[in-house]
Parts: structure tokens; C-alpha cells; sequence
């Protein structure tokens, strides 16, 4: 029996027909399975795993979640001076991520509004944890996995990268060591800070280089008050696409990325389920340079539904990807992409990708304005707001940098606009 390309006289052949049919099928969400391991030395790490959240708002994380409505949450918070902080961040981070999402979006609306309710919930947990009067600090990796959406919030030098199924990886956070981001240098000092290393005799400095006053390593931390502010709170937010070929997660403290290579820590998973990977990684990296610091992984698996189970292709040796720079939602598909009715299973897909430390630039958006902030609520602390109390975020912003909403929010209240000014550098506390 002869089979004909053109069954139905439009001239697409039939493999292309197939592939759009598989493609406008619903596809589930994915089965995430995760594992955890640490060695304690000064007990200042803390992780986070939770399997089922509602999104909602006022629900509150919770492992007997379920349903359409729910994402997962892994986090890992590395103290330093002291747990006061990690310890504050774990509790009250997560609800506060959960209420700066608006109410009533659909599920796409909420993908969109959370790198811009990650800011700002960061942003709050650092400016609340000031009024606890503790000086200790720490670096944060929050990672947000909604269906095949995996959107990463960083502040420090905690990392989180990806395999994809066909075995390449990327970075989904960012390093905000001073040793490591000259931008991040620039910014710091050009806010009022000073960087420089140990000085010793004969003016020689040794060490990382560090800001000061206070001497801390980083450009970004939630805490550390004995700092200036001008080291911020604002994470760096990365949020991809996954096929539902799936990929691994490795999430890790800089215990684990002072000792291993990112190659090595997956290297040492290979074959190995979720927690046995995570233990591996741990013990690989005390093993490499001794129990130095706290040292936590967490592995979290991304895996296709087991009754859509698409052949994965065979694994090749990836090098790691820096992903390309945010595509707008402007930006239109290629011809070539459209031809084929969808992308190649194993494709990872950047939706977006911003780490400046301007709150402005972060607040602002480019979606309907009425579905991602309440006119009266403050976009950081969510403070209900009297009718003109509210300070435009854009407020101390030069005209010529920014193409304001004719609306002029979102709005700050005045102890948040306070904390915003001072992240910018342009008042000294």
C-alpha cells in the first residue's frame, strides 16, 4: 500500500501533521522527584523542600497540596555570622513570595508575575529582618518549578545549574562574589561602598576582595545590617522552559562549588536517584577539601509523566551554556519553528533573564498593569495604601532612562521607597 505525503490536499506532508497533533495534545505536568544532603560545620545552612504549594496566595506552603494550582519550592539559604538570618529567611521567605503573587491571574499570568513577585519578596524579608536588630547574613537560591517552567532567584554565591535530557548544561543562577562580578564592583562602589582586600604589611592585600565597611565577599545578601545597603537584597531571576523530555536540578551551597567543578558535582549523579545523587555531591565535596563549611545539595528530577514516557535521545557530553538573553514576548517564532508545529523535545527555552539591582527596572513591567499590582498596595511590602500616599517606583528616576506608565505606578509606600533609595546609593544610613 503506497502512502502519500499530501493526504489532505494542502500540501504538508504527513510527518508534519503527526508532529502538530502531538504537540496540541495537553501535556502534563511533569513528576518531581527530589532528594537532600548536608554536613554541618557551623550549622548556618538551611534547605527548603517543599513537594505541592499552593499558588494562591494566603494558603501558605504545604505538602499535601495538589492539583493544577500548585508549584514546588526548594530552597537553600547559607548563613554566615550567625543563623539569625537563615533561620528568619527560611520561615518567612516562602510566604512572602506566595503574597506578592496578585489573585485572580491564570496559570500563565502567574509564570509572568514571578520574577517580579521574587523581587519584591526578597526585597521585603531582607528590609523586615533589619528591624531584628541581628547582624548576620546569607545567600539564597530559590527555585520555583511550575509545571515545565523552572524560574531560579539568587542572591550570593549559592548556585543552582540544569541538565536538560540531552545532556547540556546551564547556569540558572548568578555569582555575586565581589572576585567574580565586575559590575557588580562598579555598582557597589559607585553607591558609596569600598572594595579592597585584607591589607597587610607593606600595603599588600590578600584575600577575596571584599566591601567595606564590614568585609563582606558578596554584592548581594539578605541581612548582613553592619553593611551598607548598597549591598542588595534584589536577586538575580532567570525563568526557562523545559521540554517534557525533563532535566536534573543540582542545587548547592558554595560548600559544595569551592570543593567540585559544575561538571564534576554531575559527573558524581550519574545513574544515581535523586537523594543518592544529592549524598554523593556532599561527600565528594568534604572529601575533596575537608568539612571547611556547610555544605548542602539538593537534587531535584524533572521527569515526563510515566504514561507520556518520550524517548530520551542518547546522552552526549554537554558543555555549559550561559542561555540567551531574555526574549521578549514581542519576539516571534522563526519560520522554521513555526513550520514544525513546535520545538525539539530536548530544547530549554529562556523566558527571561534580568539581574539588575534597580528597583525601578525590576518592579516595572510589561503586561497588563491591572493583572500584576493593585493600585493602592505597596509592589514590595504589599501595604494597603490610602490614595496618594503612594511613591511612583519611578520616582527618582531620570525620565530619559525609563519610559514610564502613563498610570506612573507601581507604587512604593515611604519606608519601602526609603529602602529602595538606599539600595541605589542615594542615602547613607
Amino acid at each position: 500500500m503506497e502512502v502519500h505525503n499530501e493526504v489532505d490536499g494542502s500540501g504538508v506532508p504527513l510527518a508534519v501533521l503527526l508532529k502538530r497533533e502531538l504537540c496540541n495534545q495537553k501535556v502534563e505536568k511533569p513528576d518531581i522527584l527530589f532528594g537532600e544532603a548536608s554536613k554541618s560545620k557551623k550549622r548556618e545552612d538551611f534547605a527548603l523542600l517543599v513537594a505541592n504549594c499552593h499558588r494562591t496566595p494566603g494558603e501558605g506552603p504545604g505538602d499535601n497540596a495538589g492539583g493544577d494550582d500548585t508549584i514546588s519550592m526548594f530552597v537553600i539559604v547559607d548563613g554566615h555570622n550567625g543563623p539569625a538570618a537563615a533561620v528568619y529567611t527560611r520561615e518567612n521567605l516562602p510566604n512572602n513570595v506566595l503574597a506578592a503573587i496578585p489573585p485572580n491571574l491564570t496559570s500563565e499570568e502567574c509564570t509572568a508575575a514571578l520574577p517580579r513577585a521574587l523581587v519584591a519578596s526578597f526585597v521585603k524579608t531582607d528590609k523586615d529582618f533589619q528591624t531584628k536588630a541581628a547582624r548576620s547574613g546569607i545567600t539564597v537560591t530559590y527555585v520555583i518549578i511550575d509545571g515545565w517552567v523552572v524560574t531560579v532567584a539568587s542572591v550570593g554565591d549559592s548556585r543552582c545549574i540544569l541538565e536538560s535530557a540531552e545532556g547540556s548544561v546551564y547556569f540558572l543562577s548568578a555569582d555575586h562574589r565581589l572576585d567574580a562580578n565586575e559590575e557588580e564592583v562598579e555598582r557597589v562602589t559607585a553607591s558609596g561602598g569600598e572594595v579592597g582586600r585584607i591589607n597587610v604589611a607593606r600595603g599588600a592585600g590578600i584575600g577575596p576582595l571584599r566591601c567595606w565597611p564590614g568585609g563582606l565577599c558578596l554584592s548581594r545578601s539578605i541581612g548582613d545590617t553592619d553593611v551598607g545597603e548598597y549591598i542588595v537584597s534584589v536577586p538575580h531571576v532567570k525563568q526557562v522552559f523545559l521540554s517534557n523530555a525533563g532535566g536534573r536540578l543540582v542545587i548547592a551551597s558554595d560548600g559544595v562549588w569551592d570543593a567540585l567543578r559544575f561538571q564534576e558535582a554531575l559527573n558524581y549523579t550519574r545513574g544515581l536517584p535523586a537523594e543518592a545523587a544529592a549524598n554523593r555531591v556532599v561527600k565528594e565535596a568534604v572529601s575533596s577539601k575537608g568539612l571547611r563549611d556547610d555544605t548542602t545539595c539538593i537534587v531535584v528530577d524533572i521527569l515526563p509523566p510515566e504514561k507520556l514516557s518520550p524517548p530520551l535521545k542518547r546522552h552526549v557530553k554537554g558543555g555549559i551554556k550561559a542561555l540567551f538573553r531574555w526574549r521578549r514576548p514581542s519576539d516571534e517564532l522563526s519560520e522554521e519553528q513555526t513550520d514544525n508545529g513546535c520545538f525539539e523535545p530536548d530544547v530549554v527555552e529562556e523566558l527571561y533573564e534580568e539581574g539588575s539591582a534597580m528597583l525601578a527596572q525590576r518592579l516595572n513591567v510589561n503586561y497588563p498593569t491591572g493583572n500584576m499590582f493593585k493600585l493602592h498596595d505597596c509592589a514590595v511590602c504589599q501595604l494597603e495604601m490610602k490614595p496618594g500616599e503612594g511613591v511612583s517606583v519611578h520616582g527618582n528616576m531620570p525620565k530619559h532612562h525609563s519610559r514610564v506608565n502613563p498610570w506612573g505606578g507601581p507604587f512604593l509606600c515611604s519606608s519601602c521607597q526609603v529602602k529602595k533609595v538606599a539600595m541605589e546609593g542615594k542615602l547613607h544610613l
